[in-house]
């Protein structure tokens, strides 16, 4: 049986995000990563508990600085650079999408938890440029007769959340946040995305230049179907949180199969109905 080729193109990806940080609207692009940080921030007050060794995996320090508690900073690979049970909290930041082994990443997070350590991760979630998705694909299909991969697939929050069991953490909890950007036309909406590092490095992309005409079609469908009053096009950015922690001995944990001590017909003081016997 032959070994399907990984989804990102990690080289490509490096490339994409060195070329991401030299471009001048690279500061203004990451509008998605201080969102994610800003919130991360307002999750970590409402829990009563000081972190004191955080550990950060990020394609961007820079959004990263200044972050409470002196975080080790860790750059985006497939393997990451974290010691075993070193860490109190580790952040992933908006780096997992990308991943060739989602669950893999977080067991690495999870590793590098003491007990009852906390791990968040923050990715784009699967509602994140379906506008996009569907007016090129529409274009595409128009003008060529074919699709290619061209967006980077994302995974639907119920999908997302159970990743956090994979990986053996507990109390998994998944949540969304979305943000509504509005653009004067695709273009701009490209430069941002080029800005971002999150231009196409999938493996099984398109190794040569795209006929314009797919580009054309692909911003006439998006203006007939997904703009405003104003004539601007929205753009739809999902940010799914997952939150899970090192298993410990103090926490809650589920009650055995038979241990109530009080019926649940009882409890809401109605009647109860016994299904018959067999036979």
């Amino acid at each position: 049986m032959t070994t399907p080729p990984p989804l990102t193109d990690r080289n490509a990806l490096a490339r994409h995000r060195a070329r991401a940080q030299a471009l001048p609207g690279h500061g203004e692009a990451l509008f998605l990563h201080r969102i994610a940080r800003a919130d991360i921030e307002e999750r970590l007050d409402e829990v009563n508990r000081t972190f004191t060794a955080p550990a950060i995996v990020t394609p961007f320090p820079h959004v990263w600085a200044d972050f409470p508690g002196n975080p080790r900073i860790v750059p985006d690979q497939e393997v990451l650079a974290l010691e075993p049970g070193a860490h109190d909290l580790v952040i992933h930041a908006m780096a997992l999408h990308w991943a060739n082994d989602p669950v893999g990443q977080l067991v690495q997070c999870r590793r590098a938890l003491r007990p009852d350590g906390l791990c968040i991760a923050v990715l784009p979630g699967g509602e994140t440029l379906h506008e996009l998705r569907a007016s090129l694909a529409e274009a595409e299909s128009l003008v060529t007769g074919g699709l290619s991969p061209r967006v980077l697939p994302m995974g639907e929050i119920r999908d997302l959340g159970a990743l956090m069991q994979r990986a053996g953490l507990a109390l998994p909890v998944a949540d969304s946040v979305t943000q509504t950007v509005h653009y004067r036309a695709l273009a701009t909406l490209y430069a941002d995305m080029r800005s971002m590092g999150e231009t196409n490095a999938l493996t099984g992309r398109l190794r040569r230049f795209t006929d314009r005409r797919v580009f054309a079609a692909a911003e006439a469908v998006y203006r007939r179907a997904f703009s405003t009053p104003q004539g601007q096009l929205r753009a739809t950015f999902e940010l799914v949180f997952l939150t899970g922690w090192a298993p410990h001995e103090s926490q809650q944990q589920p009650l055995r199969p038979g241990s109530a001590r009080a019926r649940l017909a009882e409890a809401l003081r109605v009647p109860e109905h016994r299904l018959p016997k067999d036979g």
